[in-house]
């Protein structure tokens, strides 16, 4: 797999059937590995491990009806009140992050009301704080801590 802008993680991977699979430490389970599957298992270890959000506030491709469509999340991330604190839109490392990206996540975000939005394919990120009284995201450096958040 494609070298990705983030720290090299321990992943678990085993090929069973000529596909390989990489364990997935929130759903616990092996998943094949696919490019968005690759950028998806390292930005739960960037959560996990660089900004200290706990693996069990973590939701990972769970659906979410939006217009009457049913659409599936990459990843979200919760308070420990349930309220959603981040959310995640993952592509493959060839897929060029565009205006239809920004989009797409703020049609999910209609329905999950994340404080913070993140995008990325993997090469290059992008973390908004949402603004809803002005209706619009503020461009972030970083995305925070998990310790510097407030409910």
């Amino acid at each position: 797999m494609k070298e990705l802008n983030f720290k090299n993680y321990p992943f678990r991977i085993k090929k069973v059937d000529n596909k390989l699979w990489i364990y997935d430490v929130v759903r616990r389970k092996y998943v094949v590995l696919q490019p968005e599957e690759w950028v998806r298992q390292h930005v739960i270890n960037f959560l996990i491990e660089e900004k200290g959000y706990p693996k069990s506030l973590i939701n990972v491709e769970k659906i979410l009806v939006v217009n009457g469509l049913t659409k599936r999340y990459d990843v979200v991330v919760f308070s420990r009140r349930g309220v959603i604190l981040v959310a995640v839109e993952c592509k493959a490392p060839t897929r060029t992050i565009t205006q239809q990206t920004f989009d797409q996540i703020a049609r999910y975000n209609l329905v999950l009301n994340a404080k913070y939005l993140m995008v990325t394919n993997g090469l290059h990120h992008y973390y908004c704080q949402m603004d809803y009284s002005n209706q619009k995201y503020l461009f972030l450096n970083d995305l925070p801590h998990y310790n510097d958040l407030t409910e």
